[in-house]
């Protein structure tokens, strides 16, 4: 049994090789993202019927032998393609369902084999990288510690320079200041004027984030200059929330239910300089989402599309909210429930891998005092900050390789599914 390794730029490119040297019907036994392209693992198709057990045919009871010379004479007779016919399948095995039993237990085995060998040699690299690599091992340590995902922490050590651990962790705070984006102003934004819808799941805060900004608005610009809308017809006191903070800032509230509302709202309040969205919070699996979007989309109107993210959440709970609401593009995000994050690391974590423009922080209950210009050199402070041993989410220096390996194979087998 010959296996067959190919290594090309593209999969096109391997596959266009595999079919050169072994034909059409060859076996795939695996594939896998290296360094440059893919590699692929393959058999040809002979080999896999070579395994096949010979083909006893039984002898006939019921016609008496013939002699080998009566044998040719029918041959002679038969039409040639007839005896062709024959002639190949007397030689040739047709694989039978215990030889094809067989080739899978072989492929699965080979695969096996395979996923324990990368397996293994991964677990042998990230337990070197302390003693080979003392700077980036502790940078690794601190990103996962901190919440950022070991996507950013693999990228960010393969592009790390050479130097000692403070010099390596410098580094790595500074690089992550500057793919931090951040809104350097409020002016373009309340002075700019237009139209901004709020977006995010429940319980993000959208509403009082709407009142706190419409706060700052109104002691800027008044609030003759200012409306206020809402989509939330589902919860319970949602309008009358708003209506509350809309009465107390002398700024009215409209409410919308579709497209067709949010138009009309919309021209109606042309002659506003700033109108402020509160949309319906919904699990960022709901189907319902992209209908909102739409809805936006469908306006008539430019209007700008802020994305709350709630600092609280899991990295990956904020990755799904991204992907759910980013279907028809983003204009920037707001961090909000900062006081009470143990963590920032996630919620930076997808700002940075999503290039998204953090606007505000949003920091507490309190309008409009607890609503901040978003500030880089704070956030990545305040993400590496110490924190406390007796985390039951902390690292010991011996599990740092376990983790590592096990984030990594995962990360490869999404590559090889993807590509």
């Amino acid at each position: 049994m010959n296996v067959k390794r190919i290594v090309a730029k593209t999969s096109r490119e391997a596959m266009r090789q595999l079919r050169d040297a072994l034909g059409p019907d060859a076996i795939i036994l695996a594939n896998r993202a290296v360094e440059g392209g893919v590699e692929v693992l393959a058999l040809a198709a002979e080999d896999i019927a070579s395994m096949a057990p010979p083909v006893v045919e039984a002898p006939a009871t019921s016609a008496p032998a013939k002699t080998p010379a009566a044998v040719v004479q029918d041959e002679t007779e038969a039409a040639p393609a007839v005896t062709i016919k024959r002639r190949l399948v007397e030689r040739v095995a047709v694989p039978s369902a215990d030889s094809t039993q067989l080739a899978q237990s072989v492929i699965n085995e080979i695969k096996t084999m395979q996923m324990r060998l990368e397996s293994q040699l991964a677990d042998l690299a990230w337990r070197d990288l302390p003693g080979r690599d003392p700077a980036g091992a502790a940078v690794m340590r601190d990103m996962l510690a901190a919440g950022f995902s070991a996507t950013l922490a693999r990228e960010l050590l393969e592009a790390m320079p050479k130097g000692d651990v403070e010099q390596v962790q410098s580094w790595t705070k500074n690089t992550l200041m500057n793919r931090l984006q951040v809104m350097q102003s409020e002016t373009d934004m309340l002075d700019g004027g237009g139209v901004f819808a709020l977006m995010g799941p429940t319980g993000a805060g959208k509403t009082t984030t709407t009142a706190k900004l419409a706060a700052r608005f109104v002691v800027r610009h008044g609030a003759d200059k200012l409306a206020l809308l809402t989509t939330d017809s589902y919860r319970i006191g949602g309008h009358e929330q708003l209506r509350i903070y809309g009465k107390i800032l002398g700024v009215a509230v409209h409410a919308v239910r579709d497209a067709a509302d949010l138009r009309l709202a919309l021209s109606e309040l042309r002659n506003k300089h700033t109108v402020l969205i509160d949309t319906v919070g919904m699990s960022q699996r709901d189907q319902a989402v992209a209908e909102q979007v739409e809805m936006l989309c469908q306006a008539g109107k430019p209007i700008k599309r802020l994305l709350l993210l709630n600092a609280t959440s899991h990295g990956d709970t904020l990755d799904e909210v991204v992907q759910a609401y980013r279907t028809r593009g983003l204009d920037g995000c707001i961090l909000s429930k900062i006081d009470e994050a143990a963590s920032l690391g996630p919620a930076l974590d997808c700002a940075i891998r999503h290039q998204l423009c953090v606007h505000y922080l949003a920091t507490g209950q309190r309008v409009p005092e607890d609503l901040h210009l978003a500030n880089r050199q704070y956030l990545i402070h305040r993400a590496f900050k110490a924190r406390t041993h007796a985390s039951p989410w902390q690292l010991d220096d011996s599990e740092l390789a376990f983790a590592l390996s096990g984030m990594q194979a995962a990360h490869r087998e999404s590559v090889v599914a993807l590509g």
